[in-house]
């Protein structure tokens, strides 16, 4: 019998992916008590930038952050708005998470370590305003997961990674993903959608349970 796999896909540097963090960790914990597999994929939502860093921009952003904070009580720092110049390019957060998946892949908790290594991302930008593209970002990170940083740099910094990157989110779109936060129900290769943009943690557990019993139903 095929173990059902819960597949989320975001992006560290998406706003609304941080918005929802305490419902995905809520719904790592509940497939964890349920023998449910969980998984972290990365589809890349601004993968080598391309907004300029400018008032319009920025006034955006601020929007946002100030709108999903309203809405789900996350914390925003919001002082990265105060940069003069920042590149907002996600592939290298994303690499990360792509670095870290594989460095853990055979830990036990593997996908719990992964889901905190990727929301400890969305912290530090997020709240802190530090700038994932930045090696010594992820310092700190490394020491949390148990994983040396000179390790994990080195795996970072591949072209493994890189390909290994521009891989997951080539994966991500044949899922038919085009907007993120996104989480899946995978039953042997048959994807059904648990959710799109925000949600919460009891509706994310009161679908999967839906979608799961439809399937005993029908089986």
């Amino acid at each position: 019998m095929t173990v059902p796999t819960v597949r989320y896909i975001g992006d560290p540097m998406c706003s609304w992916c941080w918005g929802i963090s305490p419902a995905l960790q809520a719904l790592a914990a509940y497939c964890k008590d349920h023998h449910i597999d969980f998984s972290v994929h990365v589809g890349g939502l601004r993968a080598g930038g391309g907004d300029a860093w400018n008032a319009p921009f920025k006034a955006f952003l601020r929007h946002e952050w100030e709108t999903i904070q309203r809405v789900t009580g996350q914390p925003f720092g919001f002082t990265l708005l105060d940069e003069a110049a920042f590149h907002y390019d996600t592939e290298p957060a994303c690499r990360a998470v792509v670095a870290m998946s594989q460095l853990l892949a055979e830990r036990k908790d593997a996908s719990q370590a992964v889901l905190a290594f990727f929301s400890g991302i969305q912290k530090q930008f997020y709240v802190d305003g530090a700038d994932p593209k930045q090696a010594a970002f992820y310092r700190p990170l490394c020491t949390q997961a148990g994983v040396p940083y000179a390790e994990f740099l080195q795996h970072f910094l591949s072209p493994q990674a890189q390909a290994a990157t521009l891989e997951e989110f080539q994966r991500c779109r044949s899922w038919g993903i085009r907007g993120f936060p996104s989480i899946l129900l995978d039953r042997g290769g048959e994807m059904r959608l648990l959710a799109s943009g925000h949600t919460t943690g009891t509706a994310l557990m009161e679908k999967l349970e839906s979608l799961l019993g439809d399937a005993t139903a029908t089986s």
